[in-house]
């Protein structure tokens, strides 16, 4: 009952991770981890293929194994996260942009923090 729901949960994860390559907006990486977490679980033969990729490959082993980030992908976070941060602070009300600024401040430190692959 439980596989078919993990494999379509990874597979809608590993089209937002496609698409992240695409929209600037969208991260690519988290979606991966999220397929491969759910096709270990789902189909283990995609997962072997998630693995066996020179793209995502070497990204899902480094965070399996030692919780890394490459580190480009650490400045890209935070690059995204700045701006988000202050779009938000430009377009949202007084009082309100303060979220998005406190809650990318928090991932961003999180991001940091993170050992690099």
């Amino acid at each position: 009952m439980r596989k078919p729901i993990y494999l379509t949960a990874g597979a809608l994860s590993l089209v937002l991770g496609f698409a992240g390559i695409f929209l600037p907006l969208l991260p690519t990486t988290p979606f991966v981890l999220l397929a491969a977490f759910c096709f270990a679980r789902g189909n283990p033969a995609w997962e072997a293929r998630l693995l066996a990729d020179p793209r995502f490959g070497p990204s899902i082993r480094a965070w399996r194994e030692r919780g890394a980030i490459p580190a480009q992908g650490k400045r890209l976070a935070v690059l995204m996260m700045l701006v988000s941060a202050l779009g938000g602070w430009f377009l949202l009300p007084p009082g309100w942009h303060m979220v998005p600024a406190g809650f990318c401040a928090v991932v961003g430190a999180w991001v940091l923090t993170r050992p690099s692959a």
